[in-house]
């Protein structure tokens, strides 16, 4: 049996969309391996619980680089040398320069919590309450050099109640994100999805 496309994992913090994409790669046939899971946070908790699910784990400061540039360098050699394929970031709080990104063009997908190509950037569950929205959710995307901006390979949605705050809503469009970024993940590693001439394109099979 086909262990799957190597996948790393890029956090920040606790790395709760990273247990749900963990999760699911242990379901026999699914198209991606957890090889890695990766942080520019040493220190951060997820990769913790990665450690503890028998993952190999990275934890790159970007603080201890000259530049951004650096910082880069030395996580796309570590990727390199696990023989990656695809990356996920699940919290990654870093902006990437247009070079790590076209490095990884195609391989590289991110969620969002929004309906793309509403409310980019953060603070996207105070942005859709202040915009009196009535329906708010999340989008799994490829990742391009323009923030939140690639090709769209999921959504869910959630209601939105009179009596939201933002971590009520956030609480609810994240038990979304765990749903669609393991779908997502495998429609990429599948082949089902996959970017194509700046778009998301899907395949039968």
């Amino acid at each position: 049996m086909s262990a799957g496309k190597r996948t790393a994992i890029l956090i920040s913090g606790r790395g709760s969309n990273m247990l749900s994409l963990l999760e699911a790669a242990r379901a026999p046939g699914y198209p991606a391996q957890i090889a890695l899971v990766l942080s520019n946070r040493p220190a951060a908790a997820g990769l913790a619980r990665a450690r503890e699910a028998g993952i190999a784990t990275c934890g790159l400061d970007h603080k201890a680089f000259a530049d951004r540039e650096a910082f880069e360098q030395a996580m796309d050699a570590a990727l390199v040398e696990a023989d990656i394929e695809l990356v996920c970031l699940a919290g990654f709080m870093r902006v990437l320069t247009p070079w790590f990104v076209r490095r990884w063009e195609g391989r590289m997908i991110n969620i969002h919590p929004s309906l793309l190509p509403l409310f980019r950037g953060t603070r996207t569950h105070e942005q859709a309450l202040e915009a009196g929205m009535r329906v708010h959710g999340c989008t799994v995307h490829f990742v391009v050099p323009e923030l939140d901006a690639g090709p769209i390979i999921a959504q869910a949605c959630v209601p939105v109640h009179p009596d939201d705050d933002p971590a009520a809503l956030a609480a609810r469009v994240l038990v979304e994100e765990h749903r669609i970024y393991p779908q997502a993940l495998a429609e990429v590693a599948s082949g089902r999805a996959a970017l194509h001439e700046g778009r998301c394109v899907f395949r039968g099979g």
